[in-house]
């Protein structure tokens, strides 16, 4: 499924709603801060994360001002890790925008991620929506230590499937998780229920990276492969793949090429072919499809309805994307 406007259809009323409440949660009485909101709120992306937690909700029951304050914290603590993400990253430009720190530079970007985060604390605390922070809190922690073990083990480059799991399940894959397990608690209130979802949501978020590793690959709907990844020495699961499945004398070349020649354009082509070639593309995209036929598993123990299958085709969205 290439289209995300169907799906976006059920839940249309709630995601027009949405886009006032989130404004009015992130608005300042400071000047520059309000006029920084305005700049994020105009070039907000898809919302894949709000749409998992009002799916979510709907699937159980009809979405209420406590779904509303999941989805705006669940969006609030995600915008906070793009713009602390772009400063760690030395990133200019995000979805064909510039970030936060090239136009404001790192010291207000930094302050601007601490706001974002305050006031989504604030909004669950000053509501009492103690177990829709509790969840959403555990996701923040774990991306924290997702980006950490990222960093300790792409020093080494050298990292097993495992690890590499266990940081994109910390990583990008909590977030959805608790977007789907926080949404899910605001309609049932009950632990069993929510937790399900958040096991449907952390195999759709697993499904959902590795489809983003997969596009530094490239494809024919994006053209050249861009191969940024490998210029950030950042180690992927069709990378991965290739290193523990080559000669030892493929795996130091290409080790040598990821740590030293990563600016060089022949090079980084030399390895994007040498993963085409090993059947790296291959293995990643049969691991994705694995992990998103388990998410919809989860989903269908859940009573069959149009919102039941709005949530399917958003987790194969997820996998069928082009960008």
């Amino acid at each position: 499924m290439n289209s995300i406007e169907p799906i976006q259809s059920l839940i249309k009323d709630e995601l027009l709603a949405f886009e006032d409440k989130f404004r009015d949660a992130v608005k300042s009485r400071v000047s520059l801060l309000d006029r920084i909101m305005q700049y994020i709120i105009r070039r907000k992306g898809k919302q894949i994360r709000p749409m998992f937690v009002f799916l979510s909700a709907r699937l159980f029951g009809a979405v209420d001002e406590s779904t509303y304050r999941a989805a705006a914290l669940v969006e609030l603590l995600h915008t906070a890790t793009l713009v602390h993400d772009d400063v760690v990253d030395e990133a200019y430009e995000r979805r064909g925008f510039f970030s936060i720190n090239a136009l404001w530079k790192n010291k207000i970007a930094v302050l601007v991620g601490d706001y974002l985060l305050s006031k989504g604390l604030l909004l669950s605390l000053n509501n009492n929506d103690f177990e829709v922070l509790k969840i959403l809190s555990t996701a923040v922690e774990k991306m924290s230590e997702g980006e950490l073990l990222q960093i300790e083990k792409s020093r080494s480059l050298n990292l097993s499937e495992e690890i590499y799991f266990e940081i994109i399940r910390n990583k990008t894959a909590s977030l959805l998780a608790s977007a789907c397990g926080a949404g899910a608690w605001t309609t049932t209130r009950d632990s069993r229920i929510s937790e399900q979802m958040r096991k449907f949501g952390e195999k759709a978020g697993l499904a959902f990276q590795i489809k983003d590793d997969l596009f530094d690959y490239g494809s024919e709907a994006i053209g050249k492969p861009t191969g940024n990844d490998i210029k950030e020495k950042k180690l992927t699961l069709p990378l991965i793949y290739t290193l523990n499945n080559t000669t030892v004398a493929r795996k130091k070349e290409l080790i040598y090429i990821i740590k030293n020649k990563n600016k060089d354009r022949p090079m980084v082509q030399y390895v994007i072919d040498e993963v085409t070639k090993s059947g790296g593309i291959e293995y990643a995209s049969q691991k994705m499809f694995e992990l998103r036929d388990e998410a919809i598993t989860i989903l269908n123990e859940f009573e069959n309805n149009e919102i039941r299958n709005g949530l399917e085709q958003l987790v194969r969205f997820t996998t069928d994307r082009k960008y």
